[in-house]
């Protein structure tokens, strides 16, 4: 009964990993869709004066969504990762 205990609670963080690194890729391809639409518009001039025309608002939102996925990325850089071999380093 032990080792089914163990395996469970080995298996429910794994799962909770999984889930937090999901979430982290979402932000990192959030951010990196941001940074090439950005990267677009300054290598295309014509089309970022049509966009900046068009909307004004929408150039900003990038930005602040890349700033905070990068928050979010720094604070998940400092939060101890998990081992999946069961045991845990010291």
């Amino acid at each position: 009964m032990d080792r089914v205990t163990n395996l469970y609670l080995e298996n429910l963080c794994i799962m909770q990993e999984n889930e937090r690194l999901r979430k982290k890729a979402q932000l990192l391809d959030k951010e990196n869709k941001a940074l090439l639409a950005k990267l677009k518009l300054k290598n295309n001039p014509s089309t970022a004066a049509a966009a900046a025309a068009s909307s004004p608002s929408s150039q900003q939102q990038p930005d602040a969504g890349a700033s905070a996925a990068a928050s979010v990325v720094k604070a998940g850089a400092a939060a101890p990762s998990s081992s999946y071999g069961g045991t845990k380093t010291k």
